[in-house]
């Protein structure tokens, strides 16, 4: 190096010092699913990375970040070797590049007015990439992207996501060249988290006192690897699938009828696409990409522009890590500053203390955000982030708030670490934290805070299920010192408490057109019918009691559990957490919090209440006098039904005996198909299975007898 010039060594170094960022980067990205970077953090490194490289060839090494396709192996699963290597696509940052993209491509394909170069512009979808393998038609392998040539075995985890098709439906077969059907397809899309379950899941992880997932794409991505199944099958996981490793079995030539064929072999395939024919046009949807992706329910972070002709594709080939006949337009990442106010600590229902940020109003995606949560101190520490400090706030997954990261340069001199309060802001009493969590709890039961969710929480659809019984509603009957606990709902709150209290929503209107007056109260009619749904909430039984009293750890399907095999409260109340914790599922620390939630005579004696006031506390059978005239058939429900709720009607089967399936099969008896019926409607054609309408199912409802089947 001596011989080089001050200016090369400082490229050289820079060059160096780039690529180890980038690979530490992307490791933490793909390999551990906890992003150090954001994305446009990340883009802007590796432009920067590509320009150099680029205005000094002789700094390319086969190490560097711009050599490789992308993806980490991880040792947890099984390597597995694709078919075709899983190329990465080149970036375009702005417009001005995807323009210069789009003219080389027209001129390497000759392209003209009289016969322009037609491109398909698909959403690109932020989630994990997957390779799905068909042999015969039916699924056999589930692989992650990996690096691009190797990915990870997981195809336990794949067959937990519901619109993966386990086989592919005959329309998509018999579009295969002749001979060609008992051939392996290696199909290839996005395993991706919607943005509602995203929500639930890190609100589900602040209650629980765990790290928030950072992106609906981490989400996604941690979701797909776990080593447990079972944990996958509840995250929520849904696909869009868009490409395959080797296009010569299919009677298609493009890109645009690609995309139809998948959709009919069953999978799920984005819908919002087109066929473009010119540089406009393709201009035209990255515009409209960027303006409506807040409004869809999966995170996208750009367009990908593809040749849509499969010749021109393989004449124009690949680099040594993309494709040359696609390019993936990014979206410009929205971020805005603000000024970090104040963090304040709300307490939630399992008493949890959570930090929250309030900052000046901003306007990001589209609406004005003032609040954001820092979810717990770790977090804080992690953000190294300050009240008084300029911030940089986005919304992850377009979604939710989120503070990126405080702008150190302008931080007050003055500023402070912020630092846990020792008490509840709520009532006072200590604050601890357990060994081994992030999370510091308010332990007291009387906490106000607490009580107000608990109350909240015992009304709602998966707990005791009393309609009426809103957030608003609640609130006003704490602040006015009718409710405190659960059980006053049945001993203490009457009609006249409900009736009397005012709605907040109607007002008289002046002349002018401004609401004035005073607010009219709730009413008699309606009060006798929550009171009417809070006395029906008695004969709900064990499992929803169980959830709905807010044990700690104990979920609506664990609720279900424990009433499974404690068929009473007392049951429960008396068995020892090693009974407990030998039920598959439970373990030993829900059965500690179970067993210490029973200790607290606070809460004994809220059940005792709770049981005088005829609260059923006991299993319900609620199918004891209903005939079992669908004993022995299973069905699947699939679609959307008018009446009826799938839920609602696979309770109403199982009342008369049946057993409800999630997933088709040989051996399934009946598939109820209602609107847009999907992947489960074309498999059950496939195997043979009878398939039954809404009318049909209400037939079933009000006879108990299978139309056509039944004595």
């Amino acid at each position: 190096m001596s011989g080089m010039s001050e200016a090369e060594k400082n490229f050289r170094s820079r060059a160096a010092e780039l690529n180890r960022i980038l690979n530490h980067a992307a490791y933490a990205y793909y390999a551990l699913d906890a992003p150090e970077l954001t994305d446009a953090e990340f883009d802007r490194l590796l432009v920067e990375l590509q320009g150099i490289e680029a205005a000094h060839p002789e700094l390319i090494v086969p190490e560097s970040y711009t050599q490789r396709v992308g993806g980490y192996v991880s040792e947890q699963f099984e390597p597995v070797v694709h078919a075709a290597r899983m190329y990465s696509i080149d970036d375009a940052m702005n417009l001005e590049e995807l323009d210069a993209w789009l003219a080389r491509t027209d001129e390497a394909l000759g392209a003209s007015k009289t016969h322009p170069v037609a491109y398909t512009c698909e959403l690109k979808i932020d989630g994990l990439g997957i390779a799905l393998t068909y042999t015969e038609g039916q699924l056999v392998r589930g692989a992650t992207r990996g690096d691009g040539a190797t990915g990870e075995n997981v195809t336990a985890n794949a067959l937990t996501i519901k619109d993966i098709p386990r086989a592919l439906a005959p329309a998509g077969l018999a579009r295969l060249r002749d001979g060609d059907a008992h051939l392996s397809l290696e199909v290839r899309g996005e395993v991706y988290m919607p943005k509602h379950s995203f929500v639930r899941l890190n609100e589900d992880a602040d209650a629980a006192g765990k790290q928030p997932f950072a992106n609906p794409r981490n989400a996604a991505a941690g979701s797909l690897r776990q080593k447990d199944p079972k944990v996958t099958a509840h995250r929520d996981l849904e696909t869009f699938m868009y490409a395959i490793a080797d296009e010569a079995p299919l009677q298609v030539d493009s890109q645009w009828k690609f995309l139809t064929w998948l959709r009919d072999c069953g999978f799920s395939v984005n819908t919002r696409a087109a066929r473009c024919v010119s540089a406009q046009e393709v201009h035209d949807f990255c515009k409209r990409a960027l303006e409506e992706r807040s409004e869809l329910d999966y995170d996208i972070d750009g367009v990908v522009v593809k040749v849509d002709s499969f010749a021109y594709q393989e004449e124009l080939g690949f680099t040594s890590r993309a494709p040359r006949w696609a390019i993936a337009f990014k979206f410009p990442p929205e971020e805005k500053q603000t000024v970090l106010r104040e963090i304040r600590i709300q307490v939630g229902r399992t008493g949890v203390l959570t930090p929250v940020a309030e900052f000046d109003p901003v306007v990001v995606a589209g609406s004005t955000i003032a609040r954001a949560t820092l979810h717990n101190i770790d977090e804080i520490h992690r953000k190294n982030v300050r009240e008084g400090d300029t911030i940089i706030v986005h919304k992850a997954g377009d979604v939710i708030p989120e503070i990126v990261r405080p702008v150190l340069e302008k931080r007050p001199l003055n500023s402070k670490p912020f630092m846990m309060p020792t008490v509840c802001p709520s009532c006072g009493s200590p604050v601890v934290k357990e060994e081994g969590e992030v999370a510091y709890r308010c332990v007291s039961i009387d906490c106000p805070a607490q009580a107000t969710e608990r109350l909240i929480h015992w009304g709602s659809r998966k707990a005791m299920d009393i309609d009426g019984l809103g957030e608003e509603l609640v609130n006003k009957l704490v602040a006015n010192g009718i409710l405190s606990d659960v059980a006053d709902f049945y001993d203490k709150l009457t009609v006249s408490d409900i009736a009397e209290l005012p709605t907040g929503r109607f007002y008289e209107t002046d002349t002018d057109g401004h609401l004035s007056g005073d607010p009219i109260p709730t009413g008699l009619t309606i009060a006798e019918k929550i009171m009417a749904q809070i006395q029906e909430s008695k004969t709900r039984g064990l499992a929803r009691v169980l959830f709905g009293i807010g044990i700690r750890h104990v979920g609506a399907n664990m609720a279900a559990l424990l009433a499974q095999h404690f068929h009473s409260i007392q049951e429960l109340q008396l068995a020892t957490e090693e009974q407990m914790a030998a039920i598959s599922g439970v373990g030993p620390k829900m059965a500690k919090s179970i067993k210490e939630f029973f200790l607290i005579p606070e809460n004994i004696a809220v059940l005792e209440r709770l049981r005088a006031a005829g609260v059923v506390m006991e299993e319900m059978d609620v199918a004891s006098d209903i005939p079992q005239t669908l004993s022995g058939l299973t069905f699947v429900l699939t679609g959307t039904f008018e009446r009826h709720t799938r839920d609602e009607a696979g309770a109403l089967l199982k009342e008369r005996g049946a057993k409800v399936s999630g997933s088709v099969s040989k051996k399934t008896s009946f598939v109820v198909a209602g609107e847009a019926a999907g992947s489960k409607l074309t498999k059950a054609v496939s195997l043979g299975v009878p398939v039954l309408s809404e009318a049909d199912l209400e037939h079933i409802f009000e006879t108990g007898e299978v139309p056509g089947v039944s004595a």
